[in-house]
């Protein structure tokens, strides 16, 4: 996804334009990591000094629902992304330092479960967490 297909999807669902949705998209875009609504809040807090966890919270349910980002849960805390621009099958490895993610090929639940009798799978999601090479903790 970028941000002008995020922007046109928001227009072509009738959603006003507004420079706080624009601002939270762009730092997707440019963050490229999973972020929680108090991250967002901090980027946006210079420009937008009264802006409440309410309408950061509201704007990422509606991205989410979109399928602009990506949600998961990580410490009690539901955190966001863009959405993979890929939609070939795959999972993440997520760094718990940085929030950067990485595409795992090969599905686990294949090696797992290969095809259930009597049972049709429509999702399924699959995270590991851990570090990345740049934030791995020191032994």
């Amino acid at each position: 996804m970028t941000v002008e297909q995020a922007l046109q999807l928001l227009k072509e669902e009738g959603y006003k334009f507004t420079g706080k949705r624009e601002q939270m998209i762009r730092i997707f875009d440019r963050e490229k990591r999973y972020l929680s609504a108090k991250d967002i809040l901090e980027y946006m807090q210079e420009d937008y000094p009264g802006l409440s966890y309410d309408t950061i919270y509201r704007n990422l349910t509606l991205f989410e629902n979109m399928g602009i980002l990506e949600a998961t849960e990580l410490g009690g805390e539901r955190i966001y992304r863009f959405r993979c621009s890929t939609d070939e099958h795959h999972h993440h490895l997520i760094c718990l330092s940085c929030g950067k993610a990485r595409h795992i090929k090969s599905c686990p639940l294949d090696a797992m479960l290969g095809e259930p009798a009597e049972f049709t799978i429509t999702g399924h999601k699959f995270e590991i967490y851990g570090y990345c090479t740049d934030c791995k903790p020191a032994k």
